[in-house]
């Protein structure tokens, strides 16, 4: 099952009631979690380094979320990986309820490599910083600097989340990958692990300000391993690229298909 889309219009009585079950009571208590949470996790970066305990801050701040919102997540393929392994996890990307699902769902260690202006929020962009996350400026990153955390990722007992199409789907199907969110995966010879998360683009749809309860499915597919390359080959990381995404795709765009 997957979440159920809202087909009516934006201005229903079914759709008012979500925008204004949105406005004055999701913002509000995502906001409560997100001070509350975040508070705990900067707190715990003064005596825990490796940012373990701010990472379960980070996934009961996506239970919260989850619940909150009424999105009931169905998880198939968790037996397909080692416990306590580093992984690089690859998904799509429909909706910004992508990250509390993967961090709900998914029992490791996870980190993200981010823009650097999400540094600059409140709370966030300060637990971003505190708890072992790479913030990247896009328009000037830093190469060596990548591959050193990424390196670092085993030693830490750290797995990574990548969203290589760069942006949100608005219909569902699955956009480009974009190579170089892989580069770090295979510089570190770390296995990839494909990723499908489908009908989270119905909870919040790309440009609304307006959740809807829903289902969502999360869907682990066997790991891809790689040798380690401090200067991979382009050609060899694009057809990764495209490995990886045909194998996510046929699960999203078969949800896509039936909304």
């Amino acid at each position: 099952m997957t979440a159920t889309p809202i087909t009516r219009s934006r201005h229903s009585p079914i759709a008012r009631f979500h925008w204004w079950r949105t406005v004055f009571w999701l913002i509000p208590a995502i906001t409560v979690y997100t001070v509350v949470l975040g508070t705990l996790s900067l707190a715990s970066s003064l005596f825990d380094t490796r940012g373990y305990f701010a990472h379960r801050c980070a996934r009961a701040w996506s239970w919260l979320i989850l619940a909150t919102t009424g999105v009931r997540i169905h998880v198939r393929g968790l037996d397909r990986l080692e416990p306590g392994k580093t992984y690089v996890f690859v998904a799509n990307h429909q909706s910004i309820y992508d990250i509390p699902v993967v961090f709900a769902s998914l029992p490791y260690q996870l980190r993200i490599i981010a823009k650097d202006s999400l540094g600059r929020f409140p709370f966030l962009g300060w637990h971003l910083r505190r708890s072992g996350h790479l913030l990247v400026n896009r328009k000037k990153p830093d190469p060596r600097g990548v591959f050193n955390w990424a390196n670092a990722l085993t030693s830490k007992g750290l797995s990574l989340v990548v969203f290589p199409e760069g942006t949100r789907s608005e219909t569902g199907y699955i956009g480009a990958f974009k190579a170089g969110s892989l580069y770090p995966a295979v510089q570190a010879g770390l296995a990839i692990v494909p990723i499908s998360v489908a009908g989270s683009r119905h909870v919040m749809k790309k440009g609304r300000l307006m959740t809807c309860p829903g289902e969502v499915e999360l869907t682990v597919h066997d790991p891809i391993p790689t040798v380690a390359a401090a200067e991979p080959n382009i050609r060899e990381v694009r057809a990764l690229a495209s490995r990886v995404k045909a194998i996510i795709a046929p699960l999203v765009e078969a949800e896509a298909a039936r909304a």
